[in-house]
């Protein structure tokens, strides 16, 4: 089961998982230890993501469209050609 971690907005989010892949990468922390760390990480960034998913599906640009008229669209992300 994925723990939740309702504390803080995005960027204290970011900032615990920035804090636990630097506890990861240290070589010294006991196994055990980084385990739980991981979950943590892991529980992090799911939500992390589904943040994000939802500000990407707010956002608005507005695009001419072959008349030259303004029109609001849904953002969509331009895939690399």
């Amino acid at each position: 089961m994925v723990k939740k971690t309702n504390a803080g907005g995005f960027e204290e989010k970011l900032a615990k998982l920035e804090a636990i892949v630097g506890k990861l990468e240290d070589e010294s922390t006991p196994i055990e230890e980084s385990l739980s760390l991981f979950e943590e990480g892991v529980s992090i960034s799911r939500e992390l993501s589904v943040k994000l998913e939802e500000v990407k599906r707010k956002i608005e640009v507005l695009r001419k469209d072959a008349e030259g008229k303004l029109k609001l669209e849904a953002f969509e992300e331009e895939e690399d050609k």
